[in-house]
């Protein structure tokens, strides 16, 4: 809470002296200074600062001290005072500073004694909001000199700025030692520090030479007006002053947290074994644990887990739970003892983009209520560098190539200390392509640069963690627990077996399937897919794996012409409503399978729907609307929806046999904790393939290996090219050191059996030279050489955009070319060069003329793809796009995605080429409009996390327009007057925008503190 103007601030004053009784008044020879008297008052004796914000009209406004209107006695001591100051000339200035500073810093001593927080209390003068006199009270001298009582002790703070402008004036040009010995007591600050002289004209100073070398006008300067007049003057003008309404509970709540908050913090520095009200966090996180999640109590193991040792110590630690074991809690009190404890920055790594949106809209409520900023970093959104937060502490959400590239911009910055903690969900996906090899780079560098700070990695598909352990130096918790039961079952023609690992050959017969099947079902349904859904919905829910797109729909239309008419009539307003929105997401079309299953309460869910289709069936599935979805294995890594039954519709994923990770993913899904009392899953096996999955389900997870070499572009080079760019490594030796502490430095015997780890570095960095993006030359006898190694523009604008090696080139020449004729009369040029490379294998346009003059088939379908955004943008409807290109409108949704991301990473390797100038100002739009593909004027509300275009053209209509309106809206209110929003989604809604405006305002704000800092290095000053 920002400190009110013209007030004195006592930190952590013990409750037995808030009130005292009035101190007799002494004789005015024997008073000091009025401003080294006030000061003196340091001994948490005085009568503590009234807080402005009051509404408690009755209290007199000063407090302890006596109103002027009602006592003139005050005013006149004060009046006999100042003459008896002014007439006295023969007080010694220096010799009066050095007692009052030994009274000053005698009584800051006895308070740091009696106060219990000493550490961070201060002792606040404020005369404006700009002029500050801070005095830290962990730098105690011993003195015996007691300070004497006097009624100046109870002047308002309000009158310090005039006592200080009289002690400047007395003082002139001149400098006294005084102020040089006190100035070592105030805080550094960007704000500008006043350090007034005291004068403290008593007995022993009176016995010492005056010198005043200075002009007689000092006493008539003093004189100019009456002391009495400015008091009653300033006094009026406090009393006429308007006051916040802020309610006391409201200012003790917040005194609480923050009193809470810095217990707590002491706390986790000293690893003591108290950890104080939750976890060393305050009482108010609990709290909003209960109210936003519904959590009441913690599983025993997690309880465990925060308590480990090695969390304690600070040390990075690997755990691993079954899916739905709860370790996303764990993770998430992690965060905020580093948040609000150590005050340090975190990063997130999540591996979808609609898990980080999830997981914003999910803490920005957290951050709202305990003073942390959320930060999406995921497709295009995100700063690089982020903005260094001066009192506010960030949370970075962010995929793995974000995450990647914001770990970049902090070892640039030499910010990589700023960042305490690392949580990685999903730490299996270490093993899984250029996304592994991209959270490698990641976690290596990390490790590398920064030894303070922590690694937290969890995942429920662990194999050798050995490796993994001594890549992240990591200690390991792992843990059997799930909230709900899990049972595995396997379906052979009609006859369904348990999963057992004790029998010989993994299974033991369960039961038979009790549904009768009509000839014309038998060969619809083959597989009994209808007699074991219907086990179970609609009173509960039940997910499907396919291992197509395809199969999806055609499994959800299949159940539903099969289902009884009964089904129709479970939730069926709901379901039209759900039906209702589709309609308006389409603009009016609405996919015909979708049409014919929701209202059985039957969806299909995959890639081919947009993202707006795919929020509302995950809401309305949430919700129980919707009770059975058919979806692909996609589902099971992203966002959490859990069911009584999860059937696998075949062993496969597309053409490629399940693996055991992916087994154990989709069968993570069945049973929901608090709902369900246990959970079921049914694998449909074909006789074919019986003895495949007789080791699938006996047979350990996967091993998790280093993707560096197998992903060159993505993997070992772009690492190579970092490092030197970063200069985290500029010769081969330093390379070879850091590529030890790499996982593949862990794996180098298993994955390297043909040539070296330095072979493998002396391969790469030649190649790296051969493209032009780094400089030097490697020995052919000795690549240890100390050749130092450099890295060419090119090569800084290729890692800092994050471009594939495979494009960087190509890339550099279109934009090359681009300049000598770049068309603007539309975008559709921009378009061409911000169109992904990696979409164009995807793309069969049939234009066959252009086949027949043999132009490249890449640029024809850059160019094919190029038009398909230009159409989006004009139109800002998938469906209508999708429609006229004949492309499915989920292509189209991925389209326009990877366009969003790539024109971001375009842009960033642009500003690091000067040639590139012009482009810079019309990537930032173009990257704008591709990312949110709507009207301009939704493009605020569409910043604001799980707003997507359906639902900002719902509240654009109802009135709220812009950012502001959002943020300060009722969640009840939203609810009434915005069709199919929950009161849940509503506040998550306004959180969200509460927390933006907060991150935008912060940003602003640092921006002008940042402005108006004093330089260090001013030509002239010493």
């Amino acid at each position: 809470m920002p400190e009110p103007s013209l007030a004195v601030r006592r930190k952590s004053r013990p409750g037995s002296v808030r009130k005292r009784s009035r101190a007799p008044v002494v004789q005015p020879s024997a008073v000091c200074s009025p401003v080294a008297r006030k000061r003196l008052n340091s001994r948490g004796e005085g009568p503590p600062a009234e807080t402005p914000c009051s509404n408690d009209s009755e209290e007199d406004m000063f407090g302890d001290f006596d109103s002027f209107s009602g006592n003139d006695s005050l005013l006149a001591q004060v009046d006999d005072i100042e003459h008896k100051y002014l007439q006295d000339k023969s007080m010694d200035i220096k010799a009066a500073g050095d007692v009052i500073l030994g009274n000053l810093q005698s009584g800051v001593h006895q308070k740091k004694q009696d106060n219990c927080s000493t550490s961070n209390d201060k002792l606040v003068l404020k005369a404006d909001k700009e002029d500050a006199f801070q005095l830290n009270e962990n730098n105690p001298v011993d003195s015996n000199q007691e300070p004497t009582e006097s009624v100046l002790d109870d002047l308002p703070s309000s009158q310090l700025l005039y006592f200080e402008k009289m002690d400047e004036l007395s003082s002139g040009s001149r400098i006294s030692p005084v102020s040089e010995r006190r100035n070592k007591c105030v805080n550094s600050s960007s704000d500008k520090i006043r350090s007034p002289s005291p004068f403290c004209p008593d007995a022993e100073c009176r016995n010492r030479p005056t010198d005043f070398s200075s002009d007689s006008n000092k006493c008539d300067l003093f004189k100019t007006e009456s002391l009495k007049d400015h008091l009653k003057s300033a006094m009026t003008g406090n009393a006429k002053a308007q006051t916040l309404q802020v309610s006391k509970t409201k200012q003790l709540k917040e005194a609480v947290l923050s009193e809470e908050i810095c217990v707590a913090r002491k706390t986790i520095e000293s690893s003591s074994v108290d950890i104080g009200p939750f976890y060393g966090l305050p009482s108010k996180v609990k709290d909003l644990f209960r109210q936003f999640r519904g959590i009441e109590t913690l599983y025993e193991w997690q309880h465990d887990c925060l308590m480990l040792e090695c969390l304690q110590q600070r040390k990075n630690l690997i755990f691993s739970l079954p899916t739905s074991g709860g370790k996303t809690l764990v993770a998430e009190i992690i965060i905020l003892q580093e948040l609000l404890c150590r005050q340090k920055d975190v990063l997130m790594i999540l591996p979808y983009v609609a898990i980080v949106q999830e997981k914003v809209r999910g803490l920005s409520s957290f951050g709202i209520e305990l003073g942390f900023l959320v930060e999406e970093y995921a497709g295009s959104k995100g700063r690089f560098p982020p903005i260094k937060r001066r009192i506010k502490k960030s949370l970075y959400i962010a995929t793995i190539e974000k995450g990647h590239a914001l770990v970049n911009s902090l070892i640039e910055t030499e910010r990589i200390d700023d960042l305490g903690l690392v949580v990685v969900d999903e730490l299996h996906m270490l093993g899984e392509g250029s996304r592994g090899a991209t959270l490698e780079i990641t976690l290596a560098k990390i490790l590398y640069t920064s030894k303070n700070t922590q690694i937290i990695g969890m995942s429920a598909t662990l194999s050798n963690v050995g490796d993994l352990q001594k890549f992240l130096q990591a200690e390991y918790y792992t843990n059997n627990f799930r909230p709900v039961e899990l049972k595995e079952y396997v379906k052979i023609r009609d006859t369904i077996y348990a999963v057992d690992s004790k029998t010989e050959n993994g299974f033991t017969f369960s039961r038979l399937l009790n549904f009768k099947y009509s000839t014309n079902l038998e060969k619809a349904d083959p597989d009994h897919i209808i007699a074991l859904v219907t086990e179970v919905i609609p009173k509960y829910s039940c997910l499907i794996f396919c291992p197509t797109k395809k199969n999806c729909e055609n499994v959800a239309s299949m159940v539903c012409k099969y289902l009884k008419k009964e089904f129709r009539a479970h939730r069926e307003k709901e379901k039209q409503d759900l039906i209702k929105n589709l309609k308006n997401i389409g603009n009016g079309s609405v996919c015909p399978v979708l049409m014919q299953t929701i209202p059985f309460g039957i969806a299909y869910h995959h890639s081919g729907l947009t993202n707006d289709e795919r929020r509302s069936i995950e809401e309305a599935y949430s919700a129980g609307v919707l009770c059975l979805l058919a979806c692909t294995a996609t589902l099971a890594a992203g966002v959490n929806l859990p069911a009584r039954r999860v059937i696998l519709r075949a062993p496969y994923v597309a053409n490629d046999f399940l693996k055991k990770n992916q087994y154990k993913q989709m069968i993570g899904r069945a049973g929901r904790a608090g709902i369900d009392s246990a959970g079921e899953s049914i694998l449909i096996v074909q006789e074919k393939d019986k003895h495949l999955v007789q080791d699938l389900v006996n047979s350990p997870l996967e091993n998790c290996y280093s993707n560096l070499l197998l992903e060159l572009t993505k993997g070992m080079q772009s690492l190579l090219l970092s490092l030197v760019g970063l200069k985290i490594a500029v010769t081969c030796e330093e390379v070879d050191n850091f590529m030890r502490s790499t996982l593949l430095g862990v794996q180098q015997q298993l994955l390297s059996k043909e040539k070296s780890l330095s072979e493998i570095i002396k391969d790469g960095l030649e190649n790296l030279i051969e493209k032009g993006l780094v400089k030097g030359r490697i020995s052919e006898k000795d690549h240890n050489s100390e050749c130092i190694l450099t890295i060419t523009p090119l090569g800084k604008a290729t890692y800092k955009g994050s471009i594939d090696l495979a494009y960087c080139n190509l890339l550099y020449r279109e934009l090359k070319k681009g300049l000598e004729g770049l068309i603007l009369e539309s975008n559709l040029h921009l378009l061409y060069l911000a169109t992904p490379y990696d979409m164009t294998s995807n793309c069969s346009p049939d234009w066959m003329i252009y086949l027949r003059q043999n132009v490249d088939s890449a640029v024809v379908n850059r160019l094919y793809l190029s038009f398909v955004l230009y159409t989006l943008l004009k139109e800002t409807n998938i469906w209508s796009v999708s429609e006229k290109f004949n492309m499915s409108r989920g292509y189209v949704q991925n389209l326009l995605n990877s366009a969003a991301s790539f024109t971001s990473c375009v842009l960033h390797f642009c500003e690091e080429l000067e040639e590139f100038w012009v482009y810079k100002a019309l990537l930032t739009e173009l990257t704008k409009q591709l990312t949110y593909c709507v009207k301009t004027e939704l493009i605020p509300l569409m910043e604001v996390a799980g707003v997507l275009e359906a639902r900002a053209k719902q509240l654009y209509n109802a009135g709220y327009k812009t950012l502001a309106h959002l943020a300060n809206a009722n969640p009840e209110t939203l609810v009434k007057m915005i069709e199919h929003l929950s009161l849940r989604q509503a506040k998550q809604i306004v959180s969200s925008a509460r927390m933006l405006l907060s991150e935008k305002a912060e940003a602003l704000q640092e921006e002008v503190e940042e402005l108006l800092k004093v330089p260090t290095d001013i030509p002239g000053t010493y």
